[in-house]
């Protein structure tokens, strides 16, 4: 049965004239899916002789051709497919929020990469007003996972550490991601990649980055002290199940059975939504180190000698332009190389997924649509991909 999620009446009385509906909806969603005193959504333990720090995904999905991937601690590894000895190593950063879950996600671009001949480590972060805490806390993730890489291979894709000395290291990143990946390339100076992958660079102020954030904190400040007595604290802890449905479908998977690790990424894409909302409602209303600050430090200090900007033809708060102007003079302070490109495509192209469309017992013009649209969209990512890779491959 799927989770019917109504506002609670004191949102439709206490919401001012000038807060839209939609966003209402969107808090009451919200609130229903994130309440911290669900039940958790814990996979099942079994003994295995494999190191503690990995776990295996082999379950073979509608959304992709494959999905199987390694998780080491918080990140996820993907070998290359058909296993081989990799190309490169490619540290991979999501979007907000979406990234929490690149398994769903990201699956398909990961999945193009992998048969390019790459092994991709991704990364998931927590969301934060702290920028600069979430770059420090990937480089240290990314860091840890690779030095366990050096030290044990990758037993499951027939991967030993001697496979993996001595290749060079890429970074890919997308939307938000994109801005940790620069803060991260301009914040330290040890074990950097050789090379960034910019998609869909943002760096906007959160008035911007985020619609409608001006009345969206007071609202959630207003509302603090009534949600601990609301009953849809119940609600969330008896559906549980469904709540975790509706995460998936807004992801893109099918099924809660799809994939049973993937639970694991879940539960930590759900927890990060209640720390968001509460540094909301103590009054944070802009992004640390601000925009401005955020720029004048990578004008000073980014580190990556080679840069490709990926931007696509229909994206709207796309701000590669403003990067570039930015990178320039740094980049060739540093003996660099800065290159550019415009893709077919929008801002949410790399989360473009090979999703099956079932046809009816009669073929259709919504059949037809679907299908051609479906095409459309799936070359601009096989496009994204093959660009990226050959650039990369370049520089090897």
């Amino acid at each position: 049965m799927a989770l019917s999620v109504h506002p609670p009446l004191f949102l439709r009385y206490r919401c001012t004239p000038s807060a839209p509906s939609f966003l209402t909806n969107t808090f009451s969603s919200l609130l229903t899916l994130t309440i911290s005193k669900r039940q958790r959504f814990e996979p099942k333990r079994t003994r295995s002789a494999t190191p503690i720090f990995f776990l295996q995904s082999t379950h073979k999905t509608t959304s992709c051709n494959t999905s199987n991937y390694m998780r080491q601690d918080s990140c996820l590894i993907f070998p290359p497919l058909p296993p081989t000895k990799p190309l490169a190593i490619i540290q991979f950063f999501g979007g907000a929020f979406i990234g929490a879950i690149p398994e769903v996600t990201y699956s398909y671009l990961i999945e193009l990469l992998a048969k390019q001949g790459f092994l991709i480590v991704s990364v998931p972060y927590d969301v934060t007003f702290d920028h600069s805490l979430a770059a420090s806390e990937v480089h240290r993730r990314f860091n840890s996972c690779l030095d366990n890489l050096m030290s044990f291979g990758l037993p499951y894709a027939g991967l030993k550490a001697s496979d993996l000395e001595g290749l060079p290291l890429y970074s890919i990143g997308h939307s938000n991601g994109a801005l940790l990946q620069v803060l991260v390339g301009s914040y330290f100076s040890h074990r950097l990649p050789k090379a960034n992958a910019i998609i869909s660079f943002n760096n906007r102020p959160a008035s911007e980055a985020v619609p409608y954030f001006e009345q969206f904190g007071p609202l959630v400040h207003q509302a603090t002290p009534i949600i601990d007595e609301s009953p849809i604290y119940t609600l969330a802890a008896s559906a549980t199940g469904d709540a975790l449905n509706v995460i998936l479908d807004v992801a893109g998977a099918l099924t809660v059975g799809s994939d049973p690790n993937a639970i694991v990424s879940l539960n930590k894409f759900v927890d990060q939504l209640p720390a968001v909302l509460n540094q909301v409602s103590q009054g944070i209303s802009e992004f640390r180190p601000t925009p401005s600050e955020n720029r004048e430090f990578i004008k000073q200090s980014y580190n990556v000698p080679h840069t490709l900007l990926v931007k696509f033809s229909d994206d709207g708060i796309d701000e590669s332009d403003l990067l570039e102007s930015i990178l320039r003079p740094r980049v060739d302070a540093i003996c660099g190389k800065l290159e550019n490109v415009i893709l077919s495509g929008n801002h949410i192209t790399p989360c473009t997924q090979d999703i099956k469309w079932q046809v009816g017992e009669s073929y259709t013009p919504v059949d037809a649509f679907a299908q051609g649209l479906k095409s459309w969209s799936l070359n601009d990512v096989r496009t994204l991909a093959k660009s990226i890779g050959d650039w990369l491959k370049c520089i090897s």
